[in-house]
């Protein structure tokens, strides 16, 4: 195994962190490496507000449902699908269509993974922030957001001051499939793997949680999330047609 594999194969999320401060070397870095993602088309559509301000870090800590980790990590960061940008360059571009979103939340997403990586290299930890997009609105105007940029998900980083198991994820088996979709899950499998996530759960918790994968997405997916997201896109100027 070469250390770049060891370092993915390893990640847990980090919601505790020490006092310690990233160096300016080790923020470049992980910077350059989020830029050196792969580029759709090379439109790089994307944008991360580093939010230093004590202030407006604790109003953004309000609108994602005050995570205490978003105060307390050493950076917290918010990557953003912009369109904006190449607006300003090239006023007559094209803009609004569906998918484009999916361009600018694939470049993004991407982005993100390469600096949690970067990190997690490091000796760092981090977790994404799905929250940001618990108010957008609010969170638009808080970062000053123009038409044509929407949040994504926010990413914090830092010592970590835990070492939480790593969680199971699914049966390779089950998520990569050759030639074409199978025609039934295994369901001995799942069988398994609701056991483990179970297990997993209450070892975590002390027995405070206990509910497999598939009960927790019975309860995750029991009806819309986030039913103003549409409404939002289109404020934004994304997904118009």
């Amino acid at each position: 195994m070469t250390a770049a594999i060891e370092v993915m194969r390893h990640h847990r999320s980090i919601r505790k962190f020490t006092e310690q401060a990233l160096s300016d070397e080790q923020r470049e870095a992980i910077m350059a490496s989020a830029q050196a993602a792969s580029s759709s088309s090379f439109l790089q559509a994307s944008t991360v507000i580093r939010v230093t301000d004590p202030e407006l870090r604790t109003k953004v800590m309000a609108l994602c449902g005050n995570q205490a980790y978003i105060g307390s990590a050493a950076e917290f960061w918010v990557f953003c699908a912009d369109f904006h940008r190449h607006l300003q360059w090239v006023p007559e571009a094209k803009t609004g269509f569906a998918e484009q979103l999916l361009i600018g939340a694939i470049d993004t997403a991407l982005m993100g993974q390469n600096a949690l990586t970067a990190a997690e290299s490091l000796g760092l930890g981090g977790v994404f922030i799905g929250a940001v997009r618990n108010q957008p609105f609010e969170l638009c105007d808080l970062l000053a957001l123009p038409k044509g940029v929407i949040p994504l998900f926010g990413l914090c980083l830092g010592y970590p001051d835990q070492d939480p198991e790593l969680k199971p994820r699914l049966p390779t088996s089950l998520m990569f499939c050759e030639n074409r979709y199978p025609a039934r899950v295994d369901e001995e499998q799942m069988q398994r793997y609701d056991e483990q996530v179970q297990e997993y759960y209450r070892t975590r918790t002390g027995g405070n949680k206990d509910m497999s994968w598939t009960g927790q997405i019975g309860e995750t997916l029991a009806k819309e999330a986030r039913p103003f997201m549409l409404e939002f896109l289109h404020r934004q100027g994304f997904c118009l047609r």
